[in-house]
Parts: structure tokens; C-alpha cells; sequence
């Protein structure tokens, strides 16, 4: 059986906090240097995420042994640097960072409709520095959080974050975001969300990806169906140190019946996500069993 996310993710207050500090005095190059060491104590201390990583390079992807276990720890590293990235922008430090727009368009063709958007991602790349560059765009993003995952280090850096067209949309038990989800969109605003993981007890839809069924969160393409707004599925994925590459696709809008609508709204969302995991497996950031 899957087992499902627990609604926080690694890390933790006490790390962003040394990492902050070292970014303050040189960069992110000695904090990128000091996750090397990291990134190594996950890789051979973190049993249960490195038993999930390596499950996904060894029987999703085909890869030799050796091969998968040189994933699981590119892929803790450069987990770590999309952290630290993070840390970078939302406490307002020097960001030295680029990024492409494929399909920025896209964004502009929504809001011009007047109903605004849903831009549906994953846990590929890092979605929360592309929203850093949302800033110079006309456009208000909402990004949807479930209310556990890194509270306390968003109390850390809610203190020394910038100003910007972004607004956090915390899903709790209640439903009450469901009022602010309706509520953006009928400002002509743009709500992301991610779809591939579910805390337990939450609906889930199943659907075939890399060659095995797994259940994805229901709620995003319910969403969709709802709402009946374009969405965009986007990725955004680090190509180097320092520059980033957002993938938007051509909005899309689902007015069928919920029955059709939302299986409909699942398989492209899975067809996208598929050819950004292979084209960037290192960045698939799951770590625990995702497939049945």
C-alpha cells in the first residue's frame, strides 16, 4: 500500500537558520560546499527516504545499482540547493539567480480571460523560486500549503521576507481555503497547487505513471473541475548553479461533468509530469514510497 506524505518535509529550522547565517557572510557557493557533507549524512543515514529515491531509480527508471545509488545522493544535493535557493530569495539576500520562461505567455493569455488560473505542479525542481520571479509579472499568484509543512520555518523567515505579488494559501481541515480559493480566482488572480502527494485520510485518485499505478491527490483536478478556470501544468527545474527553467503548459479548461473532467484533468497532468521526471530525475524530490 502507498504510504502517503505526512504533511512536512525534511529539514528544519535550525538548518535554515546556519544556512542563512553562511549565505550572509559568502554566498551560496560555501553553502553549496558545506552541502556536499549533508547531503552525504542523508544519503547514508536517512534510511527510509534513501530506500524510496533509489526504488525509483532502480524500478522506474531501469538504472544499475551503482547508477541509482549516485542518484539518490545527486539527488539529496541538489535538494539541498534548491533549499538554500529558497532560503536566498524569501530572506530578501542577494539572489544571483536566472531563469527562463517556456510558455510565459501562457500566464498573461489567463488573466487576460478574467477568471484568473490554476497552475498545477509536483515536487520536481524547485516551484518556489520560480514564484520569486512571479514578482515582475502583472499578476497575483496564490500558492497553496498544507498547514504542517515547514511551519516553523516559515515563522523563521516570515520576518525577513520581502514584499511581493504572493499570497500563501494554508489548507486546513475546516475547508476554508476553498472560500480563498474562490475568492482569488474571482479577483482574476492565479492559485498554484501541487498534486502529487496527500497527507492520510485525504481522497486520492489512482492513475498510471512511470509504468506502475499510483494515487495522486484528488483535490487539485476536483479543483479544476469545479472552478472550470484554465490551468496550466508547470515545472520549474534547476539547469545549474545559479539558472532556473519554468515549463508552462497551454491552459486548458475542464468543462465536462466531474465524472470526465477530473480522470481527464489527472492523465495530462501525469502525461507532463512524466516528461519532466525523466528529462530531470535527479529533481524528483518524493522521499518516501510512492508507488504501490
Amino acid at each position: 500500500m502507498t504510504q502517503s506524505w505526512q504533511g512536512k518535509s525534511k529539514g528544519g529550522k535550525p538548518g535554515y537558520m546556519i544556512f542563512v547565517g553562511l549565505l550572509r557572510m559568502g554566498g551560496i557557493r560555501p553553502a553549496y560546499f558545506l552541502l556536499r557533507f549533508v547531503a552525504f549524512y542523508y544519503f547514508l543515514f536517512s534510511a527510509a527516504s534513501t530506500r524510496a529515491i533509489y526504488g525509483f531509480f532502480r524500478q522506474r527508471l531501469g538504472y544499475s545499482a551503482w547508477r541509482a545509488r549516485w542518484g539518490v545522493y545527486r539527488n539529496y544535493y541538489i535538494f539541498g540547493q534548491t533549499l538554500i535557493d529558497k532560503v536566498v530569495v524569501m530572506a530578501g539576500l542577494k539572489a544571483p539567480y536566472t531563469i527562463f520562461f517556456d510558455g510565459e505567455h501562457h500566464f498573461s493569455d489567463m488573466i487576460a480571460g478574467g477568471k484568473g488560473g490554476m497552475l498545477i505542479s509536483a515536487h520536481i525542481g524547485n516551484w518556489e523560486l520560480a514564484g520569486y520571479f512571479f514578482k515582475r509579472l502583472p499578476i497575483k499568484l496564490n500558492i497553496l500549503m498544507y498547514e504542517g509543512e515547514h511551519e516553523q520555518i516559515k515563522q523563521y523567515l516570515a520576518g525577513v521576507m520581502q514584499e511581493r505579488n504572493l499570497n500563501v494559501i494554508v489548507i486546513k481541515d475546516d475547508f476554508s481555503h476553498i472560500y480563498e480559493i474562490s475568492n482569488a480566482l474571482r479577483n482574476n488572480e492565479l492559485v498554484a497547487i501541487h498534486a502529487d502527494r496527500f497527507v492520510a485520510g485525504s481522497k486520492t485518485i489512482k492513475g498510471m505513471f512511470l509504468g506502475r499505478e499510483a494515487d495522486f491527490a484528488v483535490g487539485p483536478f476536483v479543483l479544476a473541475a469545479t472552478f472550470k478556470v484554465p490551468v496550466s501544468y508547470v515545472f520549474s527545474v534547476k539547469e545549474s548553479a545559479t539558472h532556473y527553467h519554468l515549463y508552462a503548459s497551454a491552459p486548458k479548461e475542464y468543462r465536462d461533468n466531474k465524472k470526465i473532467a477530473i480522470p481527464q484533468a489527472l492523465a495530462d497532468y501525469i502525461k507532463e509530469l512524466e516528461t519532466k521526471v525523466r528529462q530531470y530525475p535527479d529533481q524528483w524530490f518524493n522521499y518516501y514510497e510512492f508507488w504501490e
